[in-house]
């Protein structure tokens, strides 16, 4: 069998969601309008964290850094697929295709570390209050984001190490909007079972590790909040409670994704959606609506912007 240096598969073909005209125009502007309002309020929230000195917490330091990995995985993929929906024939690079793969897995990976830092931080707020400011200082916090980044993109790089190098001479139709690996590892003329197998192995230990790890600090979290005040606990119960519905939203795709069986259902690339297109968008909806303190620092930065538009 031929090896990747051999392979005759220069481009791959997107199926991309629906073969129908209609539909694809429809998808253009709903997703056009999520793209827009994921980017946009990604950068907001970071612009508003920066300029606002009473957000110089590493919770918010967190946050910022979250949305910037948000604002990345809105990018590595969405804008094509919104450009494809406006054309027949979808077609993209192998190049752009292992891009794809590789930042996917590098942005996710990266996030999923990110929730836990950020849960971390949470546990020790509210656990050890007054140990807050000794434990959770600005170095630990740059720890925690260079350790994220690490880890997302040595798993990144371990998939795709394998997946550049498969022979695809054939096939060349990946039944999905982007390249997503487990579609694109089916296409490689070999037997892949043992490639799933490192896929799941792979990408299953770190999604389930991160997402058990935030589980137990939100149950031992949940359980300290129970034993306070009522008006000591309000305010750490509402922002606990935006973390877990971002955690679950956020998980609960990759881990059917990479736990469930090597066969995919055509359900499956409109659930890829939700965590390629839609979880960017989570981040500025849960953390600004909900968070008081990031809402009064939004209105004072509107304020300070249209004073200066006035003169």
């Amino acid at each position: 069998m031929a090896g990747g240096n051999q392979s005759i598969v220069s481009e791959f073909v997107l199926l991309g969601l629906s073969n129908s005209w209609e539909l694809q125009l429809f998808f253009f502007v709903i997703f056009t309008t999520v793209y827009v309002a994921s980017v946009l309020g990604n950068i907001i929230i970071i612009l508003t964290i920066v300029s606002d000195s009473h957000l110089n917490s590493p919770m918010y330091f967190l946050l910022s850094n979250l949305s910037f990995i948000d604002i990345c995985q809105s990018n590595f993929a969405t804008p094509k697929m919104i450009a494809d929906f406006l054309v027949e024939h979808k077609t993209i690079s192998f190049e752009g295709c292992m891009a794809q793969i590789f930042l996917l897995h590098s942005f996710v990976g990266s996030e999923m570390m990110l929730l836990v830092a950020m849960a971390y931080d949470r546990f020790i707020a509210i656990c050890k209050p007054l140990h807050y400011s000794t434990i959770m200082n600005h170095r630990l916090c740059i720890i925690f984001v260079t350790i994220s980044w690490t880890v997302g993109i040595l798993h990144s790089v371990s998939h795709l190490a394998f997946t550049v190098n498969l022979p695809f001479c054939g096939p060349n139709e990946v039944d999905s909007f982007f390249c997503d690996l487990p579609l694109v590892i089916e296409l490689a003329c070999m037997d892949t079972y043992e490639m799933d197998i490192m896929t799941l192995t792979n990408s299953g230990l770190i999604s389930l590790s991160c997402f058990l790890a935030l589980i137990i600090s939100y149950t031992v979290i949940l359980v300290t909040v129970q034993h306070r005040s009522s008006s000591g606990s309000s305010k750490a119960l509402s922002t606990l409670t935006a973390h877990i519905t971002v955690v679950t939203l956020f998980f609960g795709p990759c881990i059917y994704f990479y736990i469930w069986p090597f066969s995919r259902l055509s359900v499956d690339k409109f659930l890829s959606i939700f965590y390629v297109v839609c979880t960017p968008l989570l981040n500025p909806i849960i953390y600004s609506l909900r968070n008081e303190d990031v809402k009064f620092a939004m209105r004072k930065l509107k304020r300070r912007y249209l004073s200066s538009w006035k003169y």
